[in-house]
């Protein structure tokens, strides 16, 4: 099953649903795409919400790091939500668990974005 992506909208935060498997090829193009066309309206705040996929590779791996990119050099932040145990187990041994911001709840992801701007 490839992934599949539905974006919503959260206090100006835009949430990227990601369900299925994030590959190299189809499914990867598409989170980059998402991310790119988020980027492209002004969208800056972006929770990649990962509670849904059961499986990336390396390429998926990279074009998460690469929507990360993309989001930074724009001045946006990118943050996780919910990764399942074996992505979670693929970040921490690729030790990307220091470059992301990763959350378990919704709304304080969500509210973390808020509390930067004040800070």
């Amino acid at each position: 099953m490839s992934a599949k992506i539905d974006v919503r909208q959260s206090m100006g935060v835009s949430i990227v649903d990601v369900s299925g498997r994030i590959t190299l090829g189809e499914s990867s193009n598409l989170l980059r795409l998402t991310v790119k066309d988020l980027v492209a309206q002004q969208q800056r705040n972006i929770v990649l919400n990962l509670s849904g996929v059961s499986y990336i590779d390396s390429g998926g791996l990279g074009e998460i790091v690469g929507s990360y990119a993309t989001v930074a050099h724009a001045g946006g932040r990118l943050k996780l939500l919910n990764p399942q145990r074996r992505v979670d187990d693929l970040l921490q041994v690729t030790k990307l668990l220091t470059v992301f911001e990763i959350y378990t709840d919704e709304a304080a992801a969500v509210r973390s974005f808020q509390q930067a701007v004040s800070a």
